[in-house]
């Protein structure tokens, strides 16, 4: 639909004949955020209570049934060392899952496109999504560390890392989640990816052994797993052990997180997959 009297096509050009100013960007991705964080907070059944179950099992089963059999792992009891592993598997997950299903969500209810003809820049809605799915992300690791300390006593041996790597993790995967929110026409098309691709890459990413125990060629291979990078980071901030450089980890994430957001960006400008 074209303004009569400028001629822009203001159904597909967001925030077309209303330049933005700094505090309607700041109001705009304010609300995004607590739209966001609101959602999560209120159906805190289905976005908490989960990862903390299978959390729980993961640790009962493999950190302390099984990690009795194993012993030690890069010189540390293998419970202590999976911990790492699972905590950053849950914010991969649930950042993952928040931005696709509440992004998808917005399709589906057709809302999306109000925001996209509001003075809304697309950086600022990107935002406010990726803020949202990385506060869930966090307050998920944080509940799965809070279920590890009744298995274990965690020491963090570099807390900047820590906390840094798992910021950029949650933001690589908010973004990887959007991606996959704007191509789906349907609900079964958000979860093929977390089955088939995030889920096998999560496994092989170093979460529950350490490469070195695979054989040449396979450790090599492993070396294309982009969370594994993230995970041996994660973990040499909170034990101070890594199967890869840090300097490589960090380098790698910081490729994902500007392809992945340029990718969205530009998704969004164009209306990919979000007008008929």
């Amino acid at each position: 639909m074209s303004d009569a009297l400028t001629g822009v096509d203001t159904a597909s050009t967001p925030g077309a004949l209303v330049k933005p100013t700094a505090h309607t960007a700041w109001v705009g991705y304010a609300t995004i955020v607590r739209k966001e964080v609101t959602r999560i907070v209120r159906i805190w059944v289905q976005t908490l209570v989960p990862p903390a179950i299978t959390m729980t099992l993961y640790f009962v089963i493999f950190g302390n049934l099984i990690g009795k059999r194993i012993g030690t792992m890069d010189g540390f009891n293998y419970m202590d060392f999976i911990v790492p592993g699972l905590i950053m598997m849950s914010v991969i997950t649930n950042s993952y899952g928040n931005t696709v299903s509440s992004f998808f969500g917005a399709k589906f209810g057709k809302h999306v496109e109000e925001m996209l003809i509001s003075p809304l820049p697309v950086v600022v809605i990107l935002a406010g999504y990726v803020t949202g799915a990385v506060f869930r992300g966090v307050l998920v690791g944080l509940v799965v560390l809070g279920v590890s300390l009744f298995f274990t006593d965690l020491q963090v041996a570099h807390p900047l890392v820590t906390i840094s790597v798992v910021l950029i993790t949650a933001v690589i995967f908010a973004l990887a989640g959007m991606v996959n929110a704007i191509f789906a026409n349907k609900f079964d098309d958000i979860s093929i990816i977390p089955t088939f691709v995030l889920t096998p890459l999560t496994y092989l990413g170093g979460v529950f052994y350490s490469i070195s125990l695979l054989p040449e060629f396979w450790q090599k291979v492993s070396l294309a797993n982009p969370i594994l990078y993230m995970v041996n980071a994660f973990r040499y901030g909170i034990l101070g052990v890594s199967d890869v450089s840090l300097t490589v980890a960090y380098s790698v994430s910081a490729i994902f997180v500007l392809v992945l957001g340029s990718v969205c960006l530009v998704l969004l400008k164009r209306g990919v997959g979000l007008r008929s």
